[in-house]
């Protein structure tokens, strides 16, 4: 059995080109042929649809070197060119991606496909040619594995998200995405499980494809057979670097939750109820005297928490989330996924011979990073060059900055919109230099930027959950 440290590598790519379905042989019918053509002209329907809301991912960043380059003296920070994918999901220009894909970048650019005419198989050599556009980071999800992107390009087509509860195994997916840098490729195969959860420990669930996925895939779309999104590939399990017939994919139920809150925020507000649940094993249906050998037991519930005025206790077993039953932690982990913080939500629940109905209220876990919010002032902390609002680390209370690499800089407190600047910075960079001088107040910075002239590149030092990066822009 694979293990998980060994066995998983996150993928910052995409896909092989599906082979032909059917070859060129001769057939003993015209009518015998016909279900094959017909299968062939939908699946091309399909990936026409599909592939011009497929982009690719370009990033260029500053991250440590594997360990095979690294030198004998220690770390080693080197340049690196990471090419992953992505679905547009707005047509106002959001797209979807893996964090993965864009940790430490210094710059993201997005190649969307052109618009081809033409038949024949010189239309996949036409297809490779594409417009690339400078992408801003507009929030991530570390936890998630989500990124979004936005691009000031008008005009383009979105991928619908498929409803998940809808999600079978055994039905076809098609994963698009660029595998190895090889733009514009798509694969079929079949879901494989429409819920896995990997790692009892992790709240996240997946789900499983068999459609080959290589490295450059991540971020690309896995969708069914109406051109919805099903999942965003994330990773695979490989021994050998490549497509084993192990991929996963984040279920779309996921990332539609998560847009809005990307958008708004820059980062995802969980919602909470304040219970904790575990699947129940023979040996805890026989120790606890339950009535049931599986399914799901309430483990834990807060004190003051929602589920505890709503009088769930410890023991009950969970038989259903708003009338749909759950029988498994990553049923319950994708229903409770789904809720927003003002939502009420109905657990069913057995508790020795009773049969009970709990409605709880939903309210949102508290994200360090909105305390952030309320430290600059819009207009006296600004910096209209960089297109941000910051304050000096100096100032910040020390929980928001725990881990602090460089102990001196500029907290950058919120984004603001300014014409001419296409930001590269979020909420939670700490500034430490520009060029070759270091900043340690926003005074500095502000005198520094100010010096800068328009059509001038500048490069700042920049920690970004505790990492360090070199950021470049050309300032307008």
């Amino acid at each position: 059995m694979l293990s998980l440290a060994r066995a998983a590598m996150l993928i910052a790519g995409s896909v092989l080109v599906a082979a032909p379905l059917c070859a060129q042989t001769p057939t003993t019918s015209a009518a015998s042929a016909h279900p094959l053509q017909d299968l062939n002209t939908a699946i091309q329907a399909l990936t026409a649809k599909v592939a011009p809301s497929v982009v690719q991912v370009i990033v260029t960043g500053y991250r440590q070197l594997d360990d095979a380059q690294q030198s004998a003296a220690g770390v080693v920070i080197g340049r690196r060119h990471i090419v992953g994918s992505g679905a547009i999901i707005d047509p106002q220009g959001y797209i979807v991606t893996n964090a993965h894909v864009v940790a430490g970048a210094q710059q993201v650019r997005v190649a969307m496909q052109t618009t081809t005419t033409g038949s024949g198989p010189l239309q996949s050599l036409a297809a490779e040619y594409a417009r690339t556009v400078p992408a801003t980071i507009v929030g991530v999800a570390t936890d998630l594995d989500l990124a979004l992107l936005k691009v000031e390009v008008p005009g383009l087509k979105a991928l619908p998200f498929a409803n998940y509860d809808r999600v079978r195994q055994g039905q076809l997916v098609f994963a698009f995405g660029n595998p190895e840098g090889l733009r514009n490729s798509v694969s079929m195969g079949v879901i494989s499980s429409a819920a896995r959860q990997l790692d009892q420990d992790s709240p996240n669930v997946y789900v499983q494809t068999d459609a080959p996925i290589n490295p450059g895939n991540s971020g690309g779309p896995l969708v069914n057979v109406d051109g919805e999104i099903v999942g965003m590939n994330t990773f695979i399990f490989t021994e050998s670097g490549g497509s084993q017939g192990l991929g996963f994919a984040i279920p779309s139920a996921v990332i539609a939750a998560a847009y809005p809150q990307l958008r708004q925020f820059g980062h995802v507000h969980r919602a909470v109820v304040g219970l904790s649940a575990q699947a129940i094993t023979p040996a805890l249906a026989e120790n606890l005297a339950l009535p049931i050998s599986t399914g799901v037991v309430i483990a834990d519930v807060e004190p003051d928490s929602p589920a505890a005025a709503a009088g769930v206790a410890i023991g009950d077993i969970l038989t259903s989330v708003n009338a749909r039953p759950v029988d498994s932690i990553p049923r319950l982990t994708l229903a409770l996924d789904t809720l927003h913080a003002g939502d009420t939500v109905t657990l069913g629940l057995v508790r020795g011979e009773q049969t009970l109905s709990k409605a709880i209220a939903v309210i949102e876990a508290p994200h360090p990073i909105d305390q952030l919010i309320d430290l600059g002032d819009p207009d006296k902390n600004a910096v209209p060059k960089l297109g941000v609002v910051g304050v000096n680390v100096e100032a910040v209370p020390a929980p928001l900055i725990e881990g602090l690499r460089i102990p001196t800089g500029v907290l950058v407190t919120a984004r603001r919109q300014e014409a001419g600047v296409d930001s590269p910075l979020i909420m939670g960079d700490v500034i430490h230099a520009v060029n070759t001088v270091s900043v340690r107040s926003l005074d500095g910075l502000q005198v520094l930027m100010n010096g800068i002239k328009s059509n001038d590149d500048v490069v700042l030092q920049v920690e970004r959950d505790h990492h360090l990066m070199f950021v470049t822009l050309t300032i307008d």
